[in-house]
């Protein structure tokens, strides 16, 4: 009895001991938003599946010097991967967190600054219209109607009875968010609209935390400029990745 009490505590140290020395990676998956022949917002020459490609990618870059995380992108290139395959790749790589990053537009051209979504349900009228037009890109998909299932991206709140599975990841999203929103707010000092809820197809079946970033307006001309310039665009990004890693290390030393 003595002896498989002894192997059994035995077995236990050495998982834990496993463990510790082989630790699995902080798997972080980077989803450019749109892409291909969905060109996302588009004002002047500010086009967001270029601003967006060009920051996730310097994002992953800065992340790739901490040897703890692994980096996986829904695409590195100008092509178009369809909204539900965007969160398949972070559920297949049992990643730790979900980050898709976007640009906004508005008919309003003085509307200016950052904001990062949750999952969630929300009857504001202003954070509909942003999930509205993020949705809108599965429309370009074969048989759409089929792979969702009858949604309609023009009622976006439809999809508020499938928020269920991100309800368990709640807690963590919010934190990331708000991390990503001090960096903006502090660091970068660009307008802070804070973060929200929407229904957004992209984020409601990940099995993980995960946000929606956008950047800033591409319809606004002085915050188009900037954030498809080289200086915006390693400033945001440094912010991003710096969230990032102060998530991870609340994460692992909490």
């Amino acid at each position: 009895m003595f002896i498989n009490k002894f192997t059994s505590t035995l077995g236990l140290f050495l998982v834990c001991v496993g463990s510790t020395v082989y630790a699995q990676s902080f798997k972080v998956v980077l989803d450019p938003g749109h892409g291909g022949k969905d060109s996302g917002a588009a004002y002047k020459n500010f086009i967001e599946k270029e601003i967006v490609l060009d920051v996730a990618l310097k994002v992953g870059e800065l992340l790739k010097a901490d040897k703890d995380i692994k980096v996986i992108y829904t695409r590195k290139t100008d092509v178009f991967v369809e909204v539900a395959e965007r969160t398949k790749i972070a559920n297949r790589e049992k990643a730790d967190v979900f980050i898709s990053i976007h640009a906004n537009a508005a008919k309003n051209r003085e509307a200016s600054g950052t904001e990062t979504f949750i999952m969630g349900v929300s009857k504001n009228e202003a954070n509909l219209e942003v999930a509205k037009r993020e949705n809108a890109v599965i429309t370009l998909e074969n048989n759409y109607e089929k792979h969702y299932a009858g949604f309609d991206p023009n009622k976006p709140e439809s999809l508020i009875g499938l928020t269920l599975m991100q309800e368990q990841f709640i807690k963590q999203s919010i934190d990331l968010a708000s991390k990503v929103q001090k960096g903006f707010r502090h660091t970068v000092k660009r307008t802070d609209r804070g973060v929200k809820q929407g229904p957004f197809w992209v984020l409601h079946s990940a099995l993980m935390p995960s946000i929606l970033i956008e950047l800033g307006f591409v319809s606004n001309s002085s915050e188009g400029a900037y954030i498809s310039s080289d200086k915006g665009k390693d400033e945001l990004a440094r912010s991003i990745a710096k969230a990032i890693i102060d998530y991870k290390r609340n994460i692992q030393s909490n």
